[in-house]
């Protein structure tokens, strides 16, 4: 009885430490097409879905690849720049993930060892919008930046 209570104790800590290290970033984020920029062609995740886990963070996007056809990719890992296996996303293989401040994250996209995107990740202080903002290279070699805006559901 006397060790239960302060392992229970200590479990509910880290637990609501790690829900309030992802709470600004969970729910279900859909794209707002009217306030964003994409260039031509690039692919486009309609929904993104943040989850926190127990120690992780489970994030699932559903939307369109560069050709519009349906596309959907899972992410789980943590918050803390190391890479985590993508899967269902045939343009990367790994993705990670630094929180800079409680609403603001960077990120970075690789395919086989190489990196193909960074991008930024910045939720609005009301919690209500966050903007995506990646930067990568087309088909064509040329550098290119999109700018993704998302309401919170």
């Amino acid at each position: 009885m006397k060790l239960r209570t302060p392992l229970v104790t200590l479990v509910l800590c880290f637990v609501a430490g790690t829900a309030c290290f992802a709470s600004s970033f969970t729910g279900t984020w859909k794209l707002n097409e009217a306030k964003s920029k994409f260039v031509r062609g690039a692919a486009m995740n309609k929904t993104v879905v943040y989850q926190s886990m127990f120690f992780q963070t489970k994030v699932t996007v559903d939307g369109t690849d560069g050709k519009g056809k349906p596309a959907h990719n899972e992410w789980t890992g943590k918050f803390d720049g190391q890479d985590y296996a993508v899967t269902g996303d045939s343009m990367s293989d790994m993705r990670s993930y630094t929180k800079v401040d409680d609403n603001t994250m960077t990120m970075t996209v690789k395919k086989g060892g190489k990196v193909v995107g960074t991008g930024k990740i910045a939720v609005a202080a009301d919690g209500k919008s966050r903007t995506v903002t990646t930067w990568g290279m087309s088909s064509k070699h040329k550098k290119v930046t999109n700018v993704a805006v998302y309401d919170k559901q």
